[in-house]
């Protein structure tokens, strides 16, 4: 009988880790329910299938979002293979240098003392709501070009996205996630249109500008990148914001080694994205039949590498499922592999170190109130609501700004 993984299963979506060093144990390659697809969690497995895109087409990232896709004709980059992929890439790494990113810095310091500055100390407050998705919706909003008003259907937009990703809705569901796609293309449309005729010093402008061996990107195309910044550009750093906190809180020691060591928060980023990882799978397509193992995977079908399975094997990570804040988790697939590499990685990076710099010295003690719930998902993994309590001021020198904007504090 070939073991099987059940994405739908509620303990297995409250804590999939025991499941997942099973499977390791016990199968090169699994089947993973409710889908039917193949599915593998070896640290080396999921390399063999990230590094060898002949093998493994990611053509299957469009296939999952079916009739839901926002841009069904465009060449998406997560949705592409070489030598189609790399010409892409190269055109869009153009509005993502490390330079660039780089220079975010004192911006998004900014908005993260905004962000603070709409709390008040000694309040509970929910730190996904307020702090977590308004920091990243907030900077992928600047660097994309759009009003501050318009923010909030940003992160209405990447929920409904992820959700079509997911395949796993109601009717009603489905309708409500089409129409939403409608608007947010429509929106981008619009935006792009005007970046044509107008360009500006934003992401899309630069993007828009660039050629590449006569290569260039049409409208489509743009709009097909402008929903996967939308989306990996706030769910992954909202999730990684959260999924440090909590495991910061279930390990006091390490949370009192970065409070005597500040300078541990990057690799405290790292360790979470091994340890817990907002990214726990994504999508392939087998080519051919493919041997991995003692196992084959027959060509067409759907293969998921969980990253997060692989980045606790203890093959590659010693004692796997202990946090250590001050662990070398260089390896790790917290921002995938190879071609594929996220290509916002050192945003997410940036917006992470910042968030955590800031929130550490006003929640000492660092507690839970509520009973984490987390996001509907199956592969990305983060809490949906985090309440904590505001203990202190900013460490950030100010000038108080008094709860402004759309989110609002916990009374």
């Amino acid at each position: 009988m070939t073991p099987s993984l059940n994405l739908l299963d509620p303990e297995v979506h409250e804590d999939p880790y025991a499941y997942y060093e099973e499977l390791q144990r016990t199968a090169r390659v699994f089947r993973v329910e409710p889908f039917g697809f193949h599915g593998v969690a070896r640290y080396d497995d999921v390399a063999f299938v990230l590094k060898n895109p002949d093998k493994f087409s990611s053509r299957a990232m469009s296939s999952m979002l079916g009739e839901l896709n926002p841009v069904p004709d465009a060449r998406v980059l997560i949705a592409t293979d070489p030598p189609v992929h790399t010409r892409l890439r190269s055109l869009v790494n153009r509005g993502f240098t490390p330079r660039s990113i780089a220079a975010l810095e004192p911006r998004v310091r900014e908005i993260m003392q905004d962000v603070l500055d709409r709390l008040t100390p000694g309040l509970p407050f929910d730190v996904v709501a307020n702090v977590a998705i308004p920091l990243p919706v907030t900077v992928i909003a600047e660097m994309l070009g759009v009003p501050s008003e318009d923010q909030q259907d940003f992160k209405r937009w990447s929920d409904d996205i992820v959700k079509a990703v997911d395949g796993v809705m109601t009717d009603a569901e489905r309708g409500s996630i089409r129409t939403s796609i409608c608007e947010f293309q429509r929106y981008f449309s619009e935006i792009l249109e005007r970046r044509r005729s107008e360009p500006a010093s934003d992401v899309l402008s630069t993007i828009l500008r660039a050629e590449e061996e006569g290569m260039s990107l049409s409208d489509d195309d743009v709009l097909a990148l402008s929903t996967l910044i939308l989306v990996a550009g706030n769910e992954t750093t909202t999730s990684l914001i959260g999924n440090a906190l909590i495991a910061l809180s279930r390990h006091p020691g390490e949370l009192e080694k970065v409070r005597a060591d500040p300078g541990l928060i990057p690799r405290l980023v790292e360790e979470t994205l091994r340890y817990d990882n907002p990214v726990q799978c994504l999508f392939r397509q087998a080519n051919e039949d493919v041997a991995v193992g003692d196992e084959t995977v027959p060509a067409g079908a759907m293969v998921m590498p969980f990253f997060a399975a692989a980045n606790r094997d203890a093959e590659h990570f010693p004692d796997p499922h202990r946090f250590d804040v001050t662990r070398n988790a260089v390896g790790h697939f917290g921002f995938g592999f190879g071609a594929h590499f996220c290509l916002g990685a050192a945003l997410a990076r940036l917006e992470a170190k910042v968030a955590l710099e800031a929130l550490l010295p006003v929640l000492d003690p660092l507690e839970i109130i509520e009973p984490v719930e987390r996001i509907d998902s199956v592969f990305l993994r983060g809490p949906k609501r985090l309440v904590l309590q505001l203990t202190g001021v900013s460490a950030y020198p100010h000038e108080p700004a008094m709860n402004r904007g759309p989110f609002k504090q916990i009374d």
